[in-house]
């Protein structure tokens, strides 16, 4: 089989290289890291060598390219399905799925107040109407899953899910956005997890600073 190539942005920063490379790194699947650094206020240039949205993260396998961090995990858990990245009872991965796919495209007021930014001291911000709508629907979701799965990830084991709401658990930490038991205890899952631990511990030694993600 071809290497697999992932391009990735900044650890400290960049939430979306984040779900595919902790969703690849936690499922055990080698695969080759290539970070070019985002350090230009719009992004970096070079991202359109290999991105043909000028954006990361990219999925490069032999002459197949994969971008979007939802599509990267679903083609890998095609490559290998033995892997678990997602349930394996259609009717739990069809719910993975729908989660993750409100994870892709919602939850904007969240994202554009709260940059992911690993480094930053933990604190609280004025926030923007519509966060804490966001933080609310988020608890809820991880709240109902894991009563039903029991734990301690949204579907029992680490998950495509989980993935796709890492970024989440480091928003919610670093702004001091939540205090129920429930999402703490995730949280503090997640933040256990030796891919995430692995992760943070690049974040916190980059040397770049992306001023306009310094809340």
């Amino acid at each position: 089989m071809d290497k697999l190539t992932l391009y990735i942005g900044n650890k400290n920063y960049s939430s979306w290289s984040l779900r595919p490379w902790i969703a690849m790194t936690a499922a055990g699947i080698s695969f080759e890291e290539l970070l070019v650094p985002f350090d230009f206020a719009a992004g970096n240039p070079h991202f359109k060598e290999f991105s043909p949205t000028g954006q990361v993260p990219v999925l490069q396998h032999g002459d197949v390219r994969v971008w979007q961090s939802l599509a990267i995990i679903e083609y890998v858990a095609e490559l290998f399905p033995e892997a678990g990245i997602w349930p394996k009872q259609r009717d739990k991965r069809a719910v993975a799925r729908a989660v993750s796919m409100e994870m892709l495209s919602g939850f904007r007021a969240l994202r554009g107040a709260c940059p992911m930014n690993i480094r930053r001291p933990k604190g609280k911000i004025a926030l923007a109407d519509g966060v804490m709508a966001d933080v609310a629907r988020i608890e809820t979701i991880w709240r109902d899953l894991r009563a039903h799965s029991g734990g301690p990830f949204l579907f029992g084991a680490f998950s495509g899910a989980d993935a796709m709401f890492a970024p989440v658990v480091s928003r919610f930490d670093v702004y001091d956005l939540v205090s129920a038991s429930d999402t703490l205890s995730y949280i503090a899952a997640v933040k256990a997890h030796p891919a995430w631990m692995k992760w943070e511990e690049a974040a916190r030694s980059e040397p770049w600073i992306v001023e306009e993600d310094e809340v």
